[in-house]
């Protein structure tokens, strides 16, 4: 009966063929599930049962070769294909895209997770979670957007009621002309250009704007006061002098020497911090910042401080960074995406929902930055990496293979039948 050995060996195929073509059809399902990686069989031989082994050579009769006939086959492996899939834009700020051999760090009920898919989305609390409830990890901010260093995990929160503090005035950067042609303003009237106003918004420490005007006075040839007023407090209606000086200018039209009189010091009346504000000019000896030159008179200051803002928009770089933009016109660092790296990927172990377990044999991850071997595209998705085409070829091949080991079973059935008939 040893050709039972085939009949053995087709049954074996038949199975094995079976878990090829459960593979294809778990890929071919998967073909439109984000950061999906595809699967592949491999087959090993099974057994060889020798019929004869190998002899030595000798003087006088030559060596022969072992001869063994296989017992059928058997999975080698089922690998999980990491290679990059498509990148589609989405347009939602927190779809996130990797495209790298990096994983994103999810925690579901306490245990840490690893995906491709960054289908990410907020909830009640602010927390960044995807389809199944797992929440993204990274590093928060502090509140001056300083992201801690080491490779401690924590949710992400987005909170959207969150302020960007105020910031106090401490530098007024003034530009514009000075009309040389204008005539001193103590030797003729107002209109003959002698005098000139500015006005710039600073802020105290509270966010409070104060409207600070400097009036330009001409009171010789390349020679300017000025003097800097705040409106007055009630019930005072004449403005306040903050402060005043000099500037001077060369026979070109440039600032011939540091203008006198800076910083000026402001005391608020809202409870907040005295400000010293530095007014700047311009740089002696170059046509940068305030000039005397022909031509009508117009200077402007741009401050530095600002009030408080509220949170307007998040948006998450390349680098993993997740910035703020607040109405008042800052960007503040919320938090930080971190990425997860091993040493096998093909070791992950499926944990479903589009995620992956640690094994003994995927190593330990590393927590690494984004940016570098693999970067994020926020507004996209990686799509599932399985090629339809390659895949129905392969269902051919395990349809084919199926089919012919089937017919090795019949084959071998007939075999049976006649040895069976032999005794009629």
């Amino acid at each position: 009966m040893a050709f039972l050995r085939s009949l053995f060996s087709g049954v074996s195929a038949l199975r094995n063929q079976q878990t090829m073509m459960d593979v294809i059809g778990n890929n071919i399902a998967n073909v439109n599930t984000v950061g999906f990686k595809s699967g592949r069989a491999t087959f090993s031989e099974l057994y060889a049962q020798t019929l004869r082994g190998a002899s030595r050579p000798t003087s006088s009769l030559g060596g022969t070769n072992p001869m063994q006939v296989g017992l059928g086959m058997a999975v080698n492996t089922l690998d999980t294909q990491f290679n990059q899939g498509n990148i589609e834009t989405t347009g939602n700020n927190f779809d996130l895209a990797l495209f790298g051999s990096a994983f994103f760090v999810v925690n579901k009920d306490g245990q840490p997770l690893y995906t491709r898919a960054g289908n990410f989305q907020l909830d009640a609390d602010g927390r960044l979670v995807n389809g199944s409830g797992a929440i993204l990890q990274g590093k928060m901010a502090d509140a001056q957007g300083v992201v801690p260093q080491g490779t401690s995990l924590e949710d992400i929160v987005i909170n959207k009621s969150i302020k960007s503090p105020a910031k106090a005035t401490s530098k007024i950067e003034y530009s514009g002309n000075l009309d040389s042609s204008a005539v001193p303003y103590a030797a003729g009237p107002p209109e003959s250009g002698g005098i000139t106003r500015s006005s710039a918004s600073a802020y105290d420490s509270l966010g409070n704007p104060i409207v600070l005007t400097l009036e330009f006075t001409k009171t010789g040839s390349n020679a300017w006061n000025w003097s800097a007023s705040i409106p007055a407090t009630a019930p005072a209606t004449t403005p306040t002098v903050v402060g005043g000086g000099t500037v001077n200018f060369d026979s070109k039209g440039r600032l011939q020497a540091l203008p006198t009189g800076t910083p000026i010091t402001i005391t608020p009346t809202t409870g907040a911090d005295p400000l010293s504000i530095e007014l700047n000019f311009g740089t002696v000896g170059e046509f940068s910042g305030l000039n005397q030159n022909a031509g009508s008179s117009a200077v402007t200051g741009v401050a530095d401080g600002y009030a408080s803002g509220s949170l307007m928009d998040v948006k998450i770089e390349s680098d993993g960074q997740i910035r703020g933009t607040f109405s008042n016109g800052t960007i503040q660092t919320l938090a930080k995406l971190m990425l997860a790296e091993f040493g096998n990927p093909s070791g992950l172990e499926k944990a479903g929902e589009n995620a992956f377990n640690i094994t003994s044999n995927s190593g330990t991850p590393g927590v690494v930055n984004a940016g570098g071997t693999t970067k994020i595209y926020a507004g996209s998705l990686e799509q599932s990496n399985v090629d339809l085409a390659d895949e129905f070829t392969k269902m051919i091949v395990a349809q084919r293979g199926f089919q012919a080991s089937a017919r090795v079973i019949t084959t071998s059935d007939e075999f049976l039948q006649e040895v069976v008939n032999l005794k009629r």
